[in-house]
């Protein structure tokens, strides 16, 4: 299999090259990865440049100007990636939030299914176990809120790691996809969903970033909670596409 990892990046001088050398040492061979680099100011696109010399082969760089956002990033990422022959494309972040080696089980998942994310919230998941308590009911009422609006059994609405199918992706509507910062990962999953794509929740112990800082912000949260009412309505006029039926959603318990 010749899977692509999309990392969008701004300001991760410090995480990238760590991040790189821990999924080039995973047992796949043909893994290849794409960074997007939205003009990080500390240097990230000048180092991702030098990482492509050290894997000529293996790394591409899209350079962007200006701060333009998670899902246009992404967007971005998955149409470069297809392109260039992935067979699976994944989604994660740079700074080791999103367990690297958990990318073997989902490739081992995804013989079965459409789309496989690792979640927080399936039986096995946790968050980092050094956030504060309202930290904590923050995230889990921001995915309750989401799922209870789109009436939805992903647990993990807003979780950002992921392995996509190259035909999932090729057949969802993506030029219809609007939201551009945290509702990017509500939106997907729930277009994936209506279309009956077959889901699989991995856990994952989602930890705490050891440097760089969030890029989360009240902003991008409110807009998250507005942007859900509308992907509801957004996409009343899908019926599943997928042949074998109705959405199938697994937990991996």
């Amino acid at each position: 299999m010749q899977p692509t990892i999309v990392i969008p990046t701004y300001n991760e001088f410090d995480n990238l090259p760590k991040i790189v050398a821990a999924l080039f040492d995973l047992p796949l061979p043909k893994l290849k990865i794409l960074i997007v680099d939205d003009g990080s100011p500390d240097g990230t696109g000048d180092l991702a440049d030098d990482l492509v010399s050290q894997y000529p082969s293996r790394i591409t760089v899209i350079h962007r100007t200006g701060k333009l956002g998670l899902g246009t990033a992404y967007l971005q990422g998955f149409q470069k990636a297809l392109e260039d022959g992935a067979d699976y494309v994944v989604q994660m972040d740079a700074d080791f939030s999103h367990p690297p080696q958990k990318i073997v089980e989902f490739a081992e998942a995804m013989e079965q299914y459409d789309v496989v994310l690792g979640s927080r919230y399936v039986q096995g998941g946790q968050l980092d176990e050094d956030w504060p308590l309202w930290r904590k009911a923050l995230s889990f009422f921001g995915n309750y809120y989401a799922r209870l609006i789109l009436n939805t059994s992903v647990l993990d609405v807003t979780g950002g790691f992921r392995m996509w199918r190259r035909e999932t992706l090729m057949r969802m509507p993506l030029e219809r996809v609007r939201s551009n910062g945290y509702a990017f990962q509500i939106e997907t999953i729930y277009l994936a969903s209506r279309l009956g794509y077959k889901i699989k929740e991995i856990p994952i112990y989602f930890a705490e970033r050891n440097m760089g800082e969030s890029k989360m912000s009240l902003r991008i949260q409110l807009e998250a909670a507005f942007r859900v009412w509308q992907v509801r309505n957004a996409y009343r006029d899908l019926k599943p596409i997928v042949s074998s039926g109705p959405a199938t959603h697994d937990l991996s318990l």
